[in-house]
């Protein structure tokens, strides 16, 4: 039961975090006035697996990237977010289906945008000399859903003109299978190839999606190396 005056947090743990803890979520109770540095000084306590991973880790409370000296309010969410594999008009989701590039095309296509660009990411079959049996993708999704909405905005402001479509797979994905599509338009081609080229490096800093490589000799959470 948690006194008066505490707070009470739901932790969310992804990838490899979520690996160290055993745990997916969990309620945490604080005194009141804590901060995000007093939940991780908790979790390393508690986590002895997890302390070594927690200065590779971003926070994020309730869906926003926060630092160490951000308050904790009662009743917030807090996301453990391992580095990640990686409005405006358009569609921007994740998804554990097949992707189909038609969807992200048909999301910015118009006929006053002339230039159209597209990027499809797809699972190699290799990673440095080493033969890529599957790719396991997980997600914060609604985290997710909304920075790629961030992105496209900010493509948008670059690039004027530009809208930006991003659809992201989760799950296990095998070799040839597309794990991400992304279409860019313009009325103009040189702004849609910034949007799109924007929009795919933009995808691998702040979007939180992971991905585990499985090859014959091993496995890696990429970003975290073996």
């Amino acid at each position: 039961m948690v006194d008066a005056g505490d707070v009470r947090i739901t932790v969310l743990y992804f990838a490899a975090a979520r690996e160290r803890t055993g745990q997916v979520r969990e309620s945490l109770d604080l005194p009141e006035g804590s901060h995000v540095r007093d939940v991780l000084r908790l979790l390393s306590a508690k986590y002895a697996a997890l302390a070594p991973l927690l200065p590779h880790l971003r926070v994020a409370v309730d869906q926003e990237f926060v630092g160490p000296d951000a308050p904790v309010r009662d009743g917030a969410e807090l996301a453990l977010i391992p580095p990640v594999a990686g409005g405006a008009p358009g569609k921007f989701l994740v998804v554990d289906r097949p992707l189909r590039l038609e969807e992200v095309v048909e999301a910015v296509s118009g006929e006053s945008y002339g230039g159209l660009v597209t990027f499809s990411g797809s699972v190699r079959n290799q990673t440095k000399g080493r033969r890529v049996l599957r790719l396991e993708y997980e997600a914060y999704a609604p985290m997710a859903e909304k920075k790629l909405a961030e992105i496209g905005a900010e493509a948008a402001e670059r690039f004027p003109g530009v809208r930006v479509s991003i659809i992201h797979r989760v799950g296990t994905l095998v070799p040839g299978e597309l794990a991400v599509v992304i279409a860019a338009a313009s009325p103009h081609r040189k702004e849609a190839f910034g949007g799109c080229e924007y929009a795919i490096e933009r995808l691998k800093q702040d979007v939180p999606i992971w991905k585990k490589e499985f090859f014959e000799d091993g496995e890696v959470w990429v970003g975290l190396g073996p």
